[in-house]
């Protein structure tokens, strides 16, 4: 088999010929890559659920819009944290409960309490479920321009206006990408 570069720490944003409900004009960030397969979170899916309606402890720490986010369509029912820690995150100074996964940007643990996080974070999202795929079946996908590969930035986990981020992270885009942000919602009203 050959070697699958990884790509985590970065984004999938959906192009517009992706034709999969789950991922129209999604923005996902993966959290993990490698051979075995890919697992990522939608950054740009709110639910209208409070993350205190579910994670009391966490609320406080949540961004605005302080909602659970639907990460994706795989284990609805399972929470996944992710938060930006800034300033120097590895080794004895990563603050408790938290892993690093590419920069600033790390899962949290759940289970733990969350003043071991509270000073540390500065922001923090919660996603219901995740996306994920099977040992090559996301290359299968970039081969055929389902996704768009772009890096991330730590305020793309936490943007306030997460409706808007698809046409945000393609916006500053430095190549042709920047073009395809002012794609039709609806091309078939042009």
């Amino acid at each position: 088999m050959t070697e699958v570069s990884s790509l985590t720490g970065r984004l999938l944003v959906a192009t517009p010929a992706l034709a999969d409900p789950n991922f129209d004009r999604a923005v996902v960030l993966l959290l993990d890559h490698d051979e075995e397969g890919s697992l990522g979170v939608v950054l740009n899916r709110p639910t209208p659920v409070d993350v205190g309606d579910i994670l009391e402890g966490w609320a406080a720490l949540a961004g605005e819009p302080g909602v659970v986010f639907q990460g994706g369509p795989v284990s609805l029912d399972s929470a996944l944290g992710v938060a930006v820690v800034p300033g120097e995150t590895d080794g004895p100074s990563a603050p408790l409960g938290w892993r690093r996964v590419h920069g600033a940007i790390g899962l949290v643990d759940l289970e733990a309490p969350p003043e071991l996080l509270a000073s540390a974070v500065g922001s923090l999202r919660i996603f219901a479920g995740y996306a994920g795929w099977g040992p090559g079946q996301l290359e299968d996908e970039l081969v055929e321009g389902a996704w768009y590969v772009v890096e991330s930035e730590p305020g793309d986990v936490s943007s306030p206006s997460p409706e808007r981020l698809w046409r945000e992270v393609l916006r500053r885009q430095r190549n042709e990408l920047a073009m395809v942000a002012t794609y039709p919602d609806d091309p078939s009203l042009n």
